[in-house]
């Protein structure tokens, strides 16, 4: 199943989840100081939708008043205003796609050799061999996200899925640090 197809599918916990896991991973750490996990407080939310609106309004205040760094941070703050504050599958779908190409073109803008942004839905549908190693390991990552959420939903207990989503997103949160990391010391020489 390709990635557009997993989203297709997915219900409403399942959107709301890889969509913020998708975001997370673009997020680099403040320079000020600010909180380092910015997005935490909708993590909660996600299992049932529970006070989502109200959560997601707050992170999006918080992340307002954080030292504005342009580039990713922006972009992550714009989606954020975009998220629906309804819980309903319809409108998460929507959110979620964006936040999945949101991702991806971060991946390919430090990518090695840098992709075409016109690939980036290729990629998506199964063409994942045309993106660079870092667009195909975002790819893989998201797929992963949505089939770890697919297997537990609905189920007692699909904390343990949320929990296996963030640890897979602080690993691929990990991954993009280290490549930007190590274009900045590039840079610097």
């Amino acid at each position: 199943m390709t990635l557009m197809e997993q989203i297709a599918r997915a219900d409403e916990r399942s959107l709301a989840a890889s969509a913020l896991a998708c975001l997370d991973r673009c997020l680099m750490p403040p320079e000020d100081g600010g909180d380092p996990e910015p997005l935490r407080p909708l993590w909660v939310s996600c299992d049932t939708g529970e006070e989502w609106a109200e959560r997601l309004d707050a992170v999006c205040a918080a992340m307002e008043r954080a030292a504005a760094d342009g580039g990713t941070a922006s972009r992550v703050r714009a989606m954020l205003g975009d998220a629906p504050r309804e819980f309903e599958a319809g409108p998460l779908r929507s959110w979620a796609d964006a936040c999945s190409l949101l991702a991806l073109d971060v991946h390919r803008e430090f990518d090695f050799p840098a992709g075409d942004a016109h690939a980036l839905e290729l990629c998506r549908t199964g063409g994942a061999a045309d993106g660079g190693p870092l667009v195909t390991g975002e790819v893989l990552r998201q797929a992963e996200i949505l089939d770890v959420l697919a297997e537990h939903a609905g189920a007692a207990g699909a904390g343990a899925g949320l929990r296996r989503v963030l640890d897979l997103s602080a690993e691929g949160r990990r991954v993009l640090r280290a490549v930007m990391s190590r274009r900045a010391r590039g840079r610097v020489r």
